[in-house]
C-alpha cells in the first residue's frame, strides 16, 4: 500500500491543479500495485533512487514553473504525463531519460534549455 506522504503530494499535486483528479486516481492506483507484489531489483552499491523530480523553471525570472515529485514507482505513468506538460521532450531525449532510469542512473539526468519559450527543465533522479 502507498505510504500516506506519497499519497498526500498526490493530492498536493490535484489541489494544486498540476494533475486531474483521474490522473491523481491513476497515480495511486498504480503505487498501490507497484506495492502489491512487484520485486525492484536492488541498485548495486547504491541505495535505490526514491523519487523522480521535474523542475521548469522561467529563465528570465529564476522562478519555478513546475515543481513536482514523483515516487519512483510511478515513472512510468510519470513520463507519460510529463510529456503532455513538455511535448518537445520526446524521441531521442525521452528515451535517453527512460534508458538512464532503468540503467539505476542517480542526480540530475536531463537539463535543457528552451530558449523559445524561455524555460530550463531539468530532471532529477534521487
Amino acid at each position: 500500500m502507498a505510504t500516506s506522504e506519497e499519497r498526500m503530494q498526490i493530492l498536493k499535486m490535484i489541489e494544486e491543479g498540476k494533475i486531474s483528479a483521474s490522473e491523481g486516481a491513476e497515480l495511486i492506483r498504480a503505487l498501490d500495485r507497484d506495492d502489491a507484489g512487484k520485486e525492484k531489483e536492488p541498485l548495486k552499491g547504491a541505495s535505490a533512487p526514491r523519487w523522480f523530480r521535474v523542475r521548469i523553471t522561467d529563465t528570465s525570472t529564476g522562478k519555478n514553473k513546475v515543481n513536482v515529485n514523483i515516487p519512483m514507482g510511478l515513472v512510468n505513468v510519470g513520463m507519460k504525463m510529463g510529456a503532455r506538460f513538455a511535448p518537445e521532450i520526446e524521441g531521442a531525449e525521452f528515451e535517453k531519460v527512460t534508458e538512464l532510469i532503468q540503467s539505476g542512473a542517480q542526480g540530475k539526468v536531463m537539463d535543457i534549455i528552451d530558449n523559445e519559450e524561455g524555460e530550463r527543465v531539468e530532471i532529477f533522479v534521487e
